[in-house]
């Protein structure tokens, strides 16, 4: 999963309550915070999008899974490999 290179301008300060062992940790290790949370949010939030683009279109998959299980993939007959 790549994550999009954000600018300045597309950035937005905000307030975060972190552990205070886990935050001293991070900073002895040179993390950037910053940077650390937003790529994880970004993560998170990739996640919960394609779960939920997948528990919506569960009927297609199943129902396409089911067509192709009885009938085969579409093209396979024209299939050289």
């Amino acid at each position: 999963m790549s994550t999009k290179p954000l600018s300045q301008k597309s950035k937005r300060a905000t307030s975060l309550m972190l552990s205070t062992h886990v935050l001293a940790e991070a900073k002895e290790l040179g993390s950037n915070m910053s940077k650390v949370c937003d790529t994880h949010l970004h993560e998170l939030v990739q996640q919960e999008k394609e779960a939920r683009w997948k528990s919506e279109h569960a009927h297609f998959i199943n129902a396409y899974n089911q067509t192709v299980d009885q009938e085969g993939l579409p093209l396979d007959a024209w299939r050289t490999f």
